[in-house]
């Protein structure tokens, strides 16, 4: 099965690549691996959730930022497809890097981001087991809880 095919079997779809609000590309393409810019978890223009994330009255919920890693990697997804002529033309998943904006004393960003690493695997399976970085930050653009970035191979 393809990764277009795992994809959607899932019922997902790659949505339209934001436009860059800077002098920054999405996705950009240097030999055989393809770079993402951070991605936030936009669904058709509006971010999933907005503010910290922690355990504290008020705060995004883990399991609601464990849903925003999934929906930026799967924007991010559709940069790499984009730079990359197809998701088909995925080799493997290097690596990502994931920042949370943390509240105070929230130490389960690694928990977070296995949104973005389990959506990864369901699509490439082992192709898209990867190294990770999990990064606690005060604040990211737009007031995101979560931003995801991801490194592939292409197939020579």
């Amino acid at each position: 099965m393809t990764a277009t095919q795992r994809l959607a079997a899932l019922g997902l779809a790659l949505p339209e690549v934001a436009t860059p609000v800077g002098t920054y590309m999405p996705a950009r393409r240097h030999g055989d691996l393809v770079y993402t810019s951070g991605q936030l978890p936009l669904v058709e223009g509006d971010l999933l959730a907005v503010g910290l994330v922690g355990q504290r009255a008020g705060d995004v919920t883990p399991e609601r930022a464990t849903e925003c890693a999934r929906v930026s990697c799967l924007n991010a997804l559709a940069a790499v497809a984009q730079a990359a002529g197809g998701l088909d033309n995925i080799e493997s998943v290097v690596k990502i890097t994931g920042f949370v904006a943390s509240a105070p004393g929230f130490t389960a960003q690694p928990a977070v981001l296995n949104g973005a690493s389990s959506l990864l695997v369901e699509v490439f399976g082992e192709a898209g087991r990867h190294a990770r970085s999990a990064v606690g930050v005060a604040a990211l653009p737009l007031g995101a809880p979560v931003e995801v970035e991801i490194t592939v191979a292409l197939r020579s």
